[in-house]
């Protein structure tokens, strides 16, 4: 089991910067891959950003020179630097975990969310 909770979230004008945490429950050197969902209102869920044990990183194309996602082991955390933002880059944002010793980017764990708003 791995819980998940999220923090950083708030409002922010545009062009702005917010950096969002992810604290998780048990040492995630154990845990292959770890990432950011987000969900704005009336559109699907989108993974904004991925990253590895061995620091290998992807990106939704809409968030690339923006957003940089890395992880701390030592404090079990990971987080998300967001940079530039739009109001487009509005919606709850979700960390999300693959289980532990399983080399997969399947991500079975969630966490409850923070709201990110940027206004115009």
């Amino acid at each position: 089991q791995v819980q998940l909770v999220e923090s950083g979230g708030g409002l922010v004008q545009a062009g702005g910067s917010l950096r969002l945490s992810c604290a998780a429950s048990r040492s995630i050197s154990t845990i292959y891959a770890m990432g950011w969902y987000r969900q704005a209102p009336g559109k699907q869920r989108e993974l904004v950003a991925g990253i590895t044990t061995a620091g290998n990183t992807n990106y939704a194309d809409s968030v690339k020179g923006r957003f940089t996602i890395s992880r701390d082991n030592a404090k079990d955390t990971v987080y998300l630097q967001m940079n530039s933002l739009k109001p487009d880059d509005t919606a709850v944002y979700s960390c999300a975990a693959s289980s532990p010793f399983r080399m997969t980017t399947q991500y079975d764990y969630w966490g409850q969310g923070t709201q990110v708003t940027v206004s115009s």
